[in-house]
């Protein structure tokens, strides 16, 4: 079939999105390629139509299990065969799950970077017939990126083990250093970029700086009619706040990773059909999740970086028409912000001791452990050694971008059951073992293909069924798992954590000093660039966010919150900037009256002058004190 009739069949649209064609024929032109699309611009159908249109299946790498899940779910409802790994299995679970790529009818295969390193999958993935590598969020490559992942890295060697299959690295955010560096880690054949511009025309850009956050979102849900969404940073802060708008008669939800996939996906539902209005969520809701007619997304708290603030906000108005990408602060929480960035990176000393704590606590020797998975409870763990869960969190988080472990996220991982014994031996236990049988039946009756792999299953479904309480079923589960009968994986909600290299004694534990200095430098100069966009008074919400990413020279907008306010001044965009400068050197020159900045600039009209004077004292770029104009110190920089 033709990439545009695998579009109408499998996803009913008659013709693809901006620059979608291009990168799609690119692939089939076996070019290695790098897609940049703003967030709702369809990265997947640029990797999920040239896969379906060559043979042999596609090889997704992603970081994210909750978006490997959705699109696994997405492709399967659409009669697509698609499996993800992901580090809530066990190693029978994906051994089996990678031998039906191999030797099964299998177009798509979705994997965390982590798992690319293990032999199983280096021996397995010969034997597949790969006819695309698509590496998603592929700005984790690069350590200029905001999200850098040393797994990633891992990527191209891969690409040994399956020569002459092109890769497609896509990302909704890349500065221009990090555009060029993706392309190089990747060792693409030959640089190939193809690229949407950032700029979201029909998003206004409003930041306002208010105390009373809630007073201030309940004006704004007011004045925006339709759906949207409600960033916040914590998940207890998803909750109250949701209780609070629901006290007030707006129609909300809470949504964060500790849910479980049940609650996650009827709350989605409910969202995306209208029932319910506003989704009040952390950073963990939106990936994958294409809702054309948001109208709003308001933030709450300040994001660590302008590329995560631009993802989030570029959930509204996909529809493209207008929508509205409010934040809301205070000047406490630019001063948490910093706090929080620099919590990001303990002392050295301080994560030797986490990792060797972590050994203790898991009892893992040294030279042994890699590979292997375990539940990390954060909370318990720092209690046992007495760091700050935060400070246990972080060094944590800063060994995994060392190479050290892997760290998801807290997410829920539901209950899962195959039969260990053949159809054979499982009939001979149950004649030897006659209290069982009646069980055992029951679950080869309720669940399929118990024996060809994993099936996810509810201990409370089981046990309204039976009439026994919920703690019986997963006791006669664990003496099921306990007789070699079945395989039992109890559901967790906790974080998963991987050890992607055998443990190293303390000593022998390689943190450089230069890595860490240069990687909290970015980190700071991320911050601060989030912080310039806060705080502006002056530069266009656009323009600030589209010179970060690379395209310099871009026009203002005309309708965020600071393009609003000097509408009113009938200039353009040079006037405006001219004249203000103009006001600023004379105020800095000498002491001078408002009324007088007209004798002092001559090319500009007097209402002109006075009405942008005005303009920047509400904006505390210039000050007036006893009738007296002055620069203010944070304009003078």
């Amino acid at each position: 079939m033709t990439p545009h009739e695998i579009l109408l069949q499998y996803w009913g649209y008659a013709s693809f999105r901006e620059k979608q064609e291009e990168i799609v024929q690119s692939v089939l032109d076996g070019k290695d390629t790098l897609a940049l699309l703003p967030t709702g611009g369809g990265k997947s159908i640029c990797f999920q139509v040239p896969a379906l249109a060559m043979d042999g299946l596609c090889i997704v790498i992603s970081p994210l299990i909750a978006l490997m899940k959705d699109q696994v779910d997405n492709l399967k409802q659409r009669g697509i065969k698609a499996i993800a790994i992901t580090s809530s299995m066990r190693k029978r679970e994906i051994d089996i799950a990678l031998d039906n790529m191999a030797y099964g009818d299998y177009k798509f295969l979705y994997v965390s970077p982590e798992r690319l390193a293990t032999e199983l999958f280096q021996a397995r993935v010969k034997k597949m017939k790969v006819n695309l590598i698509a590496v998603d969020e592929s700005h984790c490559i690069s350590q200029w990126g905001y999200d850098f992942r040393p797994s990633y890295l891992i990527i191209k060697e891969i690409r040994t083990l399956v020569p002459n299959v092109p890769i497609l690295a896509l990302t909704a955010t890349a500065t221009p250093d990090v555009v060029n560096d993706i392309q190089d880690q990747l060792e693409f054949k030959k640089h190939n970029v193809i690229q949407k511009s950032f700029a979201r025309k029909n998003v206004a850009y409003v930041v306002q700086e208010e105390e009373d956050q809630l007073g201030r979102l309940k004006k704004v849900l007011d004045g925006i009619k339709g759906s949207g969404i409600v960033y916040t940073s914590s998940r207890k802060k998803t909750q109250s706040i949701a209780g609070y708008l629901n006290r007030n008669g707006y129609s909300s939800d809470f949504y964060h990773a500790g849910l479980t996939h049940q609650q996650r996906d009827e709350k989605q539902q409910n969202w995306m059909q209208n029932s319910t209005r506003i989704i009040v969520a952390t950073n963990a809701f939106g990936m994958g999740i294409d809702k054309p007619d948001v109208r709003f997304v308001v933030h709450l708290d300040i994001p660590e970086t302008l590329e995560a603030y631009f993802q989030e906000a570029g959930r509204g108005g996909r529809d493209l028409r207008k929508a509205y990408a409010v934040l809301l602060y205070n000047n406490g929480m630019v001063a948490d912000l910093e706090k929080k960035v620099n919590q990001k990176f303990p002392q050295i000393k301080l994560i030797k001791n986490c990792y060797q704590a972590l050994a203790n606590y898991l009892q893992i020797p040294v030279g042994a452990g890699e590979g292997e998975t375990v539940s990390l409870d954060i909370s318990t763990f720092s209690k046992r050694y007495n760091f700050s869960p935060i400070d246990a969190y972080n060094s944590l988080k800063f060994l995994e971008k060392e190479g050290y472990i892997s760290l998801s996220e807290g997410f829920h991982s539901p209950s899962k059951i195959m039969l260990v014994l053949n159809k054979e031996d499982l009939y001979r236990f149950q004649v030897a073992n006659i209290k069982h049988d009646p069980f055992i039946r029951f679950l080869l009756r309720s669940y399929e293909r118990l024996f060809d792999g994993f099936t996810t299953i509810n201990e409370w479904d089981i046990a309204k069924k039976t009439k026994l309480s919920k703690n019986e079923i997963v006791d006669l589960l664990n003496r099921l798992k306990k007789l070699e009968v079945i395989d039992y994986i109890e559901q967790s909600s906790l974080p998963q954590l991987t050890l992607t290299s055998e443990r190293v004694a303390q000593d022998d534990l390689q943190i450089s000093n230069e890595n860490y200095a240069e990687r909290k430098k970015i980190a700071l100069d991320k911050m601060k660039a989030v912080i310039d966009f806060v705080t502006s008074k002056t530069r266009c919400r656009s323009s600030i966010l589209l010179n970060y990413f690379g395209e310099k020279n871009a026009h203002r907008c005309g309708v965020c919150d600071i393009c609003l306010e000097q509408n009113k001044l009938d200039l353009n965009e040079l006037q405006l900037q001219e004249l203000g400068d103009l006001i600023k050197k004379t105020v800095a020159k000498e002491p001078i009256a408002i009324h007088e900045l007209p004798n002092k600039i001559k090319r500009y009209k007097k209402e002109d002058i006075l009405n942008l004077a005005r303009y920047l004292l509400d904006n505390d770029i210039i000050n007036n004190k006893d009738g007296i104009l002055s620069i203010s110190p944070e304009a003078s920089e």
